[in-house]
């Protein structure tokens, strides 16, 4: 995969010309010090970066129009150090095209008692610049996250964070080139949804391919990379001894070597971060794509299966969010239920194409038949889920915009061995519970596609739909059916009214 630009975060400070060259001096030591606070913070998921501090609109402007250029700007973090009129924020808040975080801060964490003067109140009055640099934010209709709280507190820091990881989804996914080999599966309705709206709204760009495109790379690829490939997978994985080099099923992992080394060359040269497959048209192609697509989605590529080209551009946007966090995140699908009274479970797995990032333990590579699709047997990683806490998020075409639906989880190990099912799977225990939350699932029309993340979490989502303008509903201890059902209709009203009627 291409790697872009690493991500940043540009610190902006406001303030006003009206106090002096000493007291801007003042507020530059001091801003320069909040934002290397935060870029030496632990676990910061992006580079901060200061910014000389703005005391007039065309510095404003400049400034803005910098960030929404700058490839590898995701974001803005702006404080009003003292008082900043906003009137001179207008033109540049206008133009901007980047998400912003407002931080409410202050330099010092206790207040100077006994020494306090007005100099003092001069220079620290965050309290008052903030709140007119906020009503400007609301009367343009900026869309904005407020932080409030000194930098040294690990609960603003981990909202900060949070917001910051959701930009840097949010910018690779506005800039994503997404490939479809194949069409998506025949009569399904979840899979479709508009390209063009995708990606004005999203910033995503969807293409089609023939299979047999991908079937040419496939059949290119040099048969010493293959072979290269094929033992690095033996030091990799516990590996099934039908599989190992003399084997009686050897050319089959070859094979999947050659799939995996011809669609990552496809997809590189392309520029492409995420892909689908469909097992209805799999072309020259011997096996459907099974080991391959779990250790490109390992690499940070996103899939969809089924043509599925929507959560393939969301698996793609919470990877990079949690880029550097334990976890990961993975193509999923609910597939059954255990139903046990007081002890209910989801199982979700799919057919192949669940990702290892979330493997509790060293995945084994094994070779198994599939039902579907009329090709070989195809190669697999195989595997449970580690447990832990972790979301499932699903993202839906509702017609007159896209709809993001998502549920806070437990991973739990499955309750027994699963020794007849040959598939990486995880087990969860959903909130509030499995009916409250299945029932939440379908009123809102959630896919049965998600991504299934144990690195990314409901705020860094909040924060990304916010980024993208795009409906929440999320499914969590405090969800009842029936405010649930209300607040679906609420939006409905309210979007209708966003977007014009």
């Amino acid at each position: 995969m291409t790697s872009p630009a690493a991500p940043e975060i540009w610190f902006l400070t406001g303030s006003q010309g009206l106090y002096g060259d000493d007291t801007l001096a003042q507020v530059a030591e001091q801003s320069a010090d909040i934002c290397a606070r935060l870029a030496a913070a632990p676990d910061a998921p992006v580079r901060t970066v200061w910014k000389p501090v703005l005391t007039d609109a065309a510095a404003i402007t400049e400034v803005v129009l910098a960030a929404n250029s700058a490839p590898q700007c995701v974001g803005l973090v702006a404080w009003m150090h003292t008082f900043s009129p906003a009137k001179m924020w207008i033109a540049g808040l206008d133009l901007l095209r980047k998400p912003l975080l407002h931080l409410h801060t202050q330099a010092n964490v206790e207040l100077p008692w006994s020494t306090i003067d007005m100099d003092f109140m001069n220079l620290n009055q965050a309290a008052h610049g903030d709140r007119e640099f906020g009503y400007i934010q609301s009367r343009i209709g900026v869309a904005r996250k407020t932080v409030a709280g000194h930098v040294s507190d690990p609960g603003v820091l981990a909202r900060i964070h949070a917001w910051m990881r959701a930009a840097r989804g949010y910018g690779a996914m506005r800039t994503l080139r997404l490939a479809r080999f194949g069409d998506n599966m025949r009569d399904v309705a979840v899979t479709e949804g508009d390209k063009v709206e995708a990606q004005l709204r999203l910033g995503v760009s969807v293409n089609t391919y023939g299979v047999n495109d991908l079937v040419a790379a496939v059949d290119a690829v040099d048969a010493a990379a293959v072979g290269e490939l094929a033992a690095r997978y033996a030091d990799d994985y516990r590996l099934a001894p039908e599989l190992a080099a003399g084997g009686d099923r050897h050319d089959s992992l070859r094979y999947a070597a050659r799939i995996e080394l011809g669609l990552r060359s496809f997809l590189d040269d392309g520029g492409f971060g995420a892909f689908t497959t469909n097992f209805e048209d799999l072309g020259g192609l011997r096996q459907l794509p099974g080991l391959a697509v779990q250790r490109l989605m390992a690499d940070g590529y996103g899939f969809g299966g089924e043509g599925d080209w929507k959560t393939s551009a969301l698996l793609y946007a919470l990877k990079a969010a949690g880029t550097g966090r334990a976890g990961g995140s993975s193509f999923m699908e609910d597939y059954t239920y255990h139903l046990a009274p007081g002890s209910e479970l989801i199982l979700g797995a799919h057919m192949l194409e669940v990702c290892p990032s979330i493997a509790a333990d060293r995945p084994s590579c094994e070779i198994h038949p599939l039902s579907i699709g009329g090709r070989e047997d195809p190669v697999r990683l195989v595997f449970d889920a580690a447990p832990g806490p972790a979301v499932v998020v699903g993202l839906a075409d509702v017609g007159d915009r896209f709809r993001l639906v998502a549920n806070r989880i437990d991973v739990v190990a499955p309750v027994e061995p699963l020794p007849r099912l040959p598939v990486a799977r995880a087990v969860w225990r959903p909130t509030p519970d499995l009916r409250t939350s299945t029932e939440a699932w379908l009123t809102a029309g959630g896919p049965h596609h998600t991504v299934l993340s144990t690195a990314v979490g409901t705020e860094e989502l909040a924060d990304l739909a916010d980024m993208l303008r795009t409906e929440l509903l999320l499914i969590d201890e405090g969800t009842d059916i029936r405010q649930f059902a209300k607040e679906i209709r609420w939006n409905q009203a309210y979007y209708k009214l966003a977007g014009g009627l």
